[in-house]
């Protein structure tokens, strides 16, 4: 007799599997939906994320000084991001200096001079050793994003003032501090990448695009591994992967948490967009960008924000499949599980990359376990969600909640 229970534990099992592969396709559906950029780099932006968050814990419970010098460094940069916006806002005073410093490119200038400076200075006279390389890097990175590329010295002031409360304030969470720094740095991460590459290629050819994020893909690779290190490290969010029996039904408590972090995350995403003004916005650009810059909707704040929120959603999808799989190089390689995800709820549907994940975990573990190891001996899993993209590239290739595409001629 066929056993159901069986059945129903694998399916389970696939289902909360698929929500996982979900998380890493929201980054995808969210940069393509915006921009129609499809960001090949999502995967290397989950492996930064869950190695800066590690080697950040590491480093603060390891008594490794990291948190002083990312204080005061912090400290250093919101002084100088302070003097850069007391300028913008005194614009027009008699003081001949100010009027200058008041200038974009002027300013400029000055945050890329300071931070040069830094890197070339400040390690011939204090000796920190790699410890406070990191943290230069990590300050750096929040300072330039948000001064150079965005143009915000006012939100650079708030971002660095609270990294170094965190710093010097908050002895003892240090979980949570790191989380909190991590978070920043990854939506300083999103902003540079916006701001220094992909707003240099506005109105070019979608191909030049996507090369332009396979480049990407490699160069984040190269600095994560180059500024924290290229080890497998353990992460322990506190959520043990243990199962917990329902009716007869083993059902992994980890996946259980994820699942629930993920619809919540999915939740956030949809009230955002339908419920705020910047979310209209985000819309009106998906649908036209020439329109959407007509009626006044700055193009490069609406890609700010969903770049930005590509990084915070990179961020709890490294730090679920880091606990899961540890933190190491193979994390880069979700991004291509992530495709046939896309491929069967649709490019642009964040709901629809929720459905095409649970299709794609759903599928790839009824198919190895009934399938794939009594009849081809194991080994179909990974290969399994492609087959299954391929059908619906033939028969339906907008997905199921894509939107079709009709082009006239």
């Amino acid at each position: 007799m066929f056993d159901w229970l069986l059945f129903f534990e694998v399916l389970i099992g696939g289902l909360l599997s698929g929500v996982m592969y979900s998380l890493v396709a929201l980054g995808f559906v969210l940069i393509f939906k915006a921009s129609g950029v499809f960001n090949f780099a999502q995967g290397a932006l989950v492996l930064f994320a869950a190695l800066s968050f590690v080697v950040i814990l590491e480093m603060g419970e390891g008594g490794t000084g990291f948190w002083t010098w990312t204080g005061w460094l912090a400290i250093v940069f919101a002084a100088l991001a302070l003097l850069l916006f007391f300028a913008d806002r005194t614009k027009g005073a008699s003081a001949k200096w100010i009027e200058r410093l008041s200038e974009p490119s002027t300013g400029k200038r000055i945050a890329i001079i300071a931070s040069v400076l830094t890197i070339v200075i400040f390690p011939f006279i204090v000796d920190g050793g790699h410890i406070m390389w990191r943290a230069i890097f990590v300050i750096l990175l929040i300072f330039l994003s948000f001064t150079v590329g965005l143009r915000q010295p006012k939100t650079a002031l708030v971002v660095l003032s609270a990294v170094a409360l965190l710093a010097f304030f908050a002895e003892g969470l240090n979980f949570w501090r790191s989380l909190a720094l991590t978070l920043a740095l990854m939506i300083a991460l999103a902003q540079a990448i916006e701001g220094i590459v992909l707003r240099q290629l506005v109105n070019q050819e979608h191909i030049i695009l996507f090369m332009a994020t396979i480049g990407l893909n490699y160069v984040l690779e190269g600095i994560a591994q180059g500024v924290w290190d290229a080890q497998v490290h353990g992460l322990d969010i506190g959520i043990e992967d243990m199962p917990f029996e329902v009716g007869g039904i083993y059902i992994s408590q980890f996946d259980v948490f994820a699942a629930i972090t993920a619809g919540g995350l999915v939740t956030c995403l949809a009230i955002f967009f339908s419920r705020t003004r910047i979310g209209r916005a985000l819309r009106a650009v998906a649908d036209d960008h020439q329109a959407a810059l007509t009626v006044g909707i700055p193009l490069q704040t609406i890609w700010g924000v969903v770049w930005g929120a590509a990084g915070i959603v990179a961020l709890v999808a490294g730090l679920l499949w880091g606990s899961k799989l540890g933190v190491q190089f193979s994390l880069v390689l979700l991004a291509y599980k992530a495709l046939p995800v896309l491929i069967l709820g649709g490019f642009t549907s964040v709901p629809g990359a929720i459905v095409g994940g649970l299709l794609v975990g759903a599928t790839e573990k009824l198919f190895e376990f009934y399938i794939g190891i009594p009849i081809l001996d194991g080994g179909t899993e990974s290969w399994s969600p492609y087959m299954l993209a391929l059908l619906f590239l033939l028969f339906r290739p907008q997905g199921l909640f894509g939107d079709k595409i009709i082009e006239r001629v």
